[in-house]
C-alpha cells in the first residue's frame, strides 16, 4: 500500500543459486555444516535460490537429513530473468553459482553480481566461459568491488594448490622445469561422473573453433620465466612407472587455469593487493608468493590398466566426432550412458556410488638441483619431486568441500583479498589458509618422493 514503510532488505552472507541441482544439493549439505548464527562460523545467514521453490525445499530437506531442515529462506530467481538475478544479488554478500553448463546459463549471473557489487564463486570447469567473463567483466568488477572467481571446485583448485605445493618443495637454488599432474579416479563400486561435466565437454567440442578464434583476438599475457628448455612432447600414451599408472593427455580446464594464475603472478610477483591488508598480512602474502616457482604444467588422466586408457580414448573419440554436429550432440546428450561407456548417466550416481569413490592427483615435477648451472650449457633436468593430492569423490563431495572453504575465506578474510575483478582461484586463495582448511576437511597434500 502507498505510504506503507518498506521493511529493510535482508542481506544474506551467501545465496546458493541452483541449490536443487545434482551438485547444488550437495553444496547445500556442505554449507549446513558451517551454518550457525550462534557460533564463531562466519556463515550466519544463508538463502537458497532457483526457479522452483518446491524443488528447493526438497533439496534442503534432503541436505539436512536426518535432522529437520533449518528455517532457511527460499528465493525465486531464473537465469533467463535478469531483473530476478539483480534482486537476488542486491541481497547477498556472496553468490555461489551451481547452475551449469555455464556457457549457457552463467553470464547473466556474473553480470548481475558485478552490477550489484557482490562477490561471486562458481564450480565451472569451462575454459571458454572463464576467459570470456574475464574479458567482458574484469574492469567493471574491479571498479564495483565485485570479486568474481570461477573454478572453485575439483576444477581447478586441486590443480592450482597441487602445483603450488609441488613448486614450493623446490628450495633455491633448486627449481622445477615442468610438473605433470596425473588424475586417477577410483571407486570400490563404479565411477559415475557428473552429467553437467559431460554436457560441458560435449558443448566444448561444439565451440572449440570459436574459442581458438577468441584467444587469437586477445593480447598475449605475460609469460613466466621458467628455467631450462621447454619439455619434450612425449608419447600419446605414457606408462608412468614411478606411480604405477598408464596415462593419456586430458584436455581439461586445469592447465589453462593454472597458466592464468602463473601469468598473473608474473605481472604481480608479490601477489594481488588486498582491500585493506595489515602490514603483517602483506609480509605473509609476499613471503608465500616468493616461494612459488613457475613451471610448465600439463594434466593427464590415468588408469592402472592399459585397457582403462583405451576406454578413456574411446569416449574421447565419441565426444570429439559426434560433438561436431547438431545431430551428433543430440545423440550424445540423449544417450550419455551408451557414448560414455557407462561413466555418465542422466540420473547421476547413487549415494553409495558417491560414497565409495575417491581421487588421487599425482604431481610429478622434473627440474634442476641447482639452476645456477644452467648457464653452463644445455643441461637436462636432474631432479624429481613427486607430490600428491587425495580426496573423496570429485563432483559431489570434493567440489562442495572446496567451494565452502573458499566461501568461508571470502566471508572471514575479505580484507586480505582483491577489491574486485575476475580471477582464477589460485591467485586469489593461494596465499590464504585454503590448503590447511582442505586438509582439515578430508583433502590431503603429501610429498611422495624426492630424487
Amino acid at each position: 500500500m502507498e505510504g506503507e514503510e518498506q521493511s529493510p532488505k535482508i542481506i544474506y552472507d551467501i545465496i546458493i543459486l541452483g541449490a536443487s541441482g545434482f551438485t547444488g544439493k550437495y553444496v547445500v549439505r556442505e554449507a549446513l555444516k558451517f551454518f550457525d548464527a550462534s557460533s564463531s562460523s562466519p556463515l550466519k545467514t544463508l538463502a537458497l535460490a532457483g526457479r522452483n521453490p518446491s524443488k528447493l525445499a526438497q533439496a534442503l530437506e534432503w541436505a539436512a537429513h536426518p535432522n529437520p531442515p533449518p528455517a532457511i529462506p527460499i528465493l525465486t530467481a531464473d537465469t533467463t530473468d535478469p531483473p530476478s538475478l539483480r534482486r537476488l544479488c542486491s541481497q547477498a554478500r556472496l553468490i555461489l553459482n551451481c547452475v551449469g553448463p555455464f556457457r549457457l546459463y552463467g553470464e547473466p549471473v556474473v553480470a548481475a553480481c558485478v552490477e550489484s557489487g557482490c562477490d561471486y564463486l562458481d564450480i565451472c570447469g569451462e575454459p571458454e566461459f572463464m576467459e570470456r567473463m574475464e574479458v567482458a567483466y574484469h574492469e567493471k568488477a574491479s571498479e564495483k568491488g565485485s570479486l568474481v572467481v570461477s573454478a572453485c571446485g575439483f576444477d581447478s583448485v586441486p590443480a592450482e594448490l597441487g602445483l603450488m605445493f609441488n613448486s614450493r618443495q623446490w628450495v633455491s637454488p633448486a627449481a622445477p622445469n615442468r610438473v605433470e599432474a596425473y588424475v586417477s579416479l577410483e571407486s570400490e563400486k563404479r565411477v559415475v561422473g557428473n552429467m553437467g561435466t559431460y554436457e560441458s565437454a560435449v558443448l566444448g567440442v561444439a565451440n572449440a573453433g570459436k574459442l581458438q578464434e577468441f584467444r587469437r583476438s586477445r593480447p598475449r599475457r605475460a609469460r613466466p620465466v621458467i628455467p631450462g628448455p621447454p619439455p619434450p612432447k612425449g608419447p600419446t600414451i605414457e606408462h608412468q612407472k614411478q606411480i604405477g599408472v598408464w596415462a593419456v593427455k586430458l584436455p581439461s580446464a586445469d592447465s589453462i587455469v593454472v597458466r592464468r594464475t602463473l601469468s598473473i603472478l608474473t605481472e604481480n610477483p608479490r601477489g594481488l593487493p588486498g582491500v585493506n591488508e595489515s602490514s603483517e598480512q602483506i609480509a605473509k602474502k609476499e613471503a608465500f608468493w616468493s616461494t612459488v616457482k613457475p613451471a610448465h604444467f600439463g594434466v593427464k588422466i590415468s588408469s592402472k590398466s592399459l585397457l582403462g586408457i583405451f576406454r578413456i580414448i574411446t569416449v574421447g573419440i565419441f565426444i570429439g566426432v559426434f560433438g561436431k554436429t547438431a545431430f551428433g550432440r543430440w545423440l550424445l546428450l540423449k544417450f550419455p550412458s551408451v557414448f560414455s561407456l557407462g561413466w555418465f548417466r542422466k540420473k547421476g550416481p547413487s549415494e553409495d556410488e558417491v560414497r565409495s569413490a575417491s581421487f588421487k592427483m599425482w604431481f610429478v615435477g622434473h627440474g634442476f638441483s641447482d639452476c645456477r648451472l644452467l648457464s653452463e650449457g644445455n643441461m637436462k633436468p636432474d631432479s624429481e619431486i613427486i607430490t600428491r593430492v587425495m580426496g573423496p569423490e570429485i563432483g559431489y563431495l570434493t567440489t562442495p568441500i572446496i567451494l565452502l572453504q573458499c566461501t568461508l575465506i571470502v566471508l572471514s578474510q575479505r580484507d586480505n583479498l582483491p577489491k574486485g575483478g575476475v580471477f582464477p582461484p589460485g591467485i586469489v586463495f593461494g596465499h590464504t589458509d585454503l590448503q590447511q582448511r582442505l586438509q582439515e576437511n578430508g583433502i590431503s597434500f603429501d610429498v611422495v618422493l624426492r630424487n
